[in-house]
C-alpha cells in the first residue's frame, strides 16, 4: 500500500526551495530521514540540539544571561526530541490490538475531530486541526483511543499536511485488514497565517478515501457525518 516517492532527491538551487515552499510539496510518501536517524540516543539528541539553538539565539542578537532566555535551549531540545518531534522514533509508535467484531456491525465506523499537532517541514512552525477517520471492520475492529494515537504519532513530526494524510490511512488499512478506510484532515497553517502572506482565515483541507469509500454514496455518507453536529 505504500507509494513510491515522486520527487528525486537531488540538491535544489535557492529560488527552486522558495518554489517548493510556495507550492506546499513533499517529496515522498516516508518521512524523510537519514538511515542513521536513531543510532545517536535521546539525551545526546537534547545537548546537541540545545547547543546549537543556544548558538542561533546568539546570532540573533539575544542576551542569554538574562534570567527568563538562559533556559531556553534546553526547554527547545527537550521539546523537539521529547515532545513535538517524538513521532520521527519508531519505538514510540503505538501498538494496535485489535479485537473481535463480535456485534457484527457492518456500517462504518466514524471518530470525528481528532485534534492533533504537528509542524510544518519547510519552517519548522505549527499545523494545527482535526483529524476524522472512518473504516468499516473486516471482522476486527480498534479501540478508539488507538486512532487518536495513530493520528498523534503520525502528526508529531516535521509534515506536510497530505503525506500526514496518507501515512494515517495506510497505517489504518495495514493495522485493520482493510482498504475500507477513509482519512479527511482539516487544518490551519502557521507558515501561511503566521509569515509569508499572514492570511489569518484560510485552512488546508485534504483526504484519502479507499476501498468501499471511493463509492460516491458512502463517501458523501461519511463526509455528512463529519460536517454534522448530531452525535453518531
Amino acid at each position: 500500500m505504500k507509494q513510491k516517492e515522486t520527487l528525486s532527491n537531488t540538491q535544489l538551487e535557492p529560488e527552486e526551495l522558495d518554489d517548493l515552499d510556495f507550492a506546499h510539496v513533499g517529496t515522498s510518501y516516508d518521512t524523510p530521514l537519514r538511515a542513521d536517524a536513531f543510532e545517536m540516543d535521546d539525551e545526546l539528541k537534547v545537548e546537541m540540539i540545545s547547543k546549537h539553538f543556544k548558538e542561533i539565539m546568539q546570532i540573533l542578537g539575544l542576551d542569554l544571561d538574562d534570567d527568563s532566555l538562559q533556559g531556553t535551549p534546553q526547554r527547545v531540545a527537550k521539546m523537539y526530541v521529547q515532545e513535538v518531534f517524538s513521532g520521527l522514533n519508531p519505538k514510540n509508535k503505538p501498538s494496535a490490538r485489535l479485537f473481535e467484531n463480535k456485534y457484527n456491525y457492518d456500517q462504518m465506523l466514524v471518530e470525528k475531530d481528532i485534534t492533533f499537532y504537528s509542524h510544518c517541514e519547510h519552517h519548522f512552525v505549527p499545523i494545527y486541526g482535526k483529524a476524522h477517520v472512518a473504516y468499516f471492520s473486516s471482522g476486527k475492529v480498534i479501540g478508539l483511543s488507538k486512532i487518536n494515537r495513530i493520528v498523534q504519532y503520525y502528526a508529531k513530526r516535521p509534515q506536510v499536511q497530505e503525506r500526514l494524510t496518507v501515512q494515517i490511512s495506510n497505517e489504518l488499512q495495514q493495522i485493520l485488514d482493510t482498504e475500507d478506510v477513509a482519512v479527511v484532515v482539516d487544518a490551519t497553517h502557521m507558515c501561511v497565517s503566521s509569515r509569508g502572506v499572514n492570511d489569518t482565515n484560510s485552512r488546508t483541507g485534504t483526504a484519502q478515501f479507499s476501498g468501499k469509500f471511493l463509492d460516491q454514496q458512502i463517501k458523501t455518507e461519511f463526509l455528512n457525518y463529519i460536517n454534522s453536529n448530531t452525535e453518531i
